[in-house]
C-alpha cells in the first residue's frame, strides 16, 4: 500500500475531526429538540441581530430556506422578527429570552463534547491549535 502524502494525511484528519465534531453537535441539537442549522442560527444571534437575508448569506442557504427555518424556530419561540430600525421595509431576526437560554445550554453542551478532543493536547498545543482554525477559516 501506498504511503499518503502530507497533504492527504492533512485531509484525513480534517475529515475525521468535522465527523466527530458535526456528530457530536448533531446529537446536541437532536437533544435540544432542534435542527443542526438552527443550532448555528442561535450561536449567531446569541449578540447580534440581523436580517433574513444576510443570516442566510452567512450561512449560505437560500433565503425562502432560511425563511422558513426562522419560521420553525419562531413556532417554538426561540426567535423573533422585528422591523429593523435603519430600513422600514427589511426585518430582523433576533433570538428570545428562551432562544438565548437553549443557546447557552447548548453551548456548554458543545464545550463538554468537544473539549475533550483536545485535552490530551499541552495547553500550549490548544492555543495554537485555536490560532491556527481561526486563521484558516479567516
Amino acid at each position: 500500500m501506498q504511503e499518503m502524502t502530507e497533504d492527504e494525511l492533512l485531509v484525513d484528519a480534517l475529515g475525521e475531526t468535522a465527523f466527530r465534531t458535526m456528530g457530536a453537535l448533531t446529537g446536541i441539537a437532536a437533544d435540544a429538540g432542534v435542527s443542526l442549522t438552527q443550532l448555528r442560527v442561535l450561536a449567531i444571534l446569541r449578540d447580534r441581530r440581523l436580517r433574513i437575508g444576510d443570516l442566510a448569506d452567512h450561512l449560505g442557504l437560500e433565503r425562502s430556506t432560511m425563511t422558513g427555518l426562522v419560521a420553525r424556530a419562531s413556532a417554538k419561540g426561540l426567535l423573533a422578527r422585528e422591523p429593523n430600525a435603519e430600513d422600514a421595509r427589511a426585518v430582523d431576526v433576533v433570538i428570545t429570552v428562551a432562544g438565548l437560554e437553549v443557546a447557552r445550554s447548548l453551548e456548554a453542551a458543545m464545550r463538554d463534547a468537544l473539549l475533550p478532543l483536545t485535552t490530551r493536547l499541552p495547553v500550549d498545543d490548544r492555543h495554537a491549535l485555536r490560532d491556527l482554525l481561526e486563521r484558516m477559516l479567516r
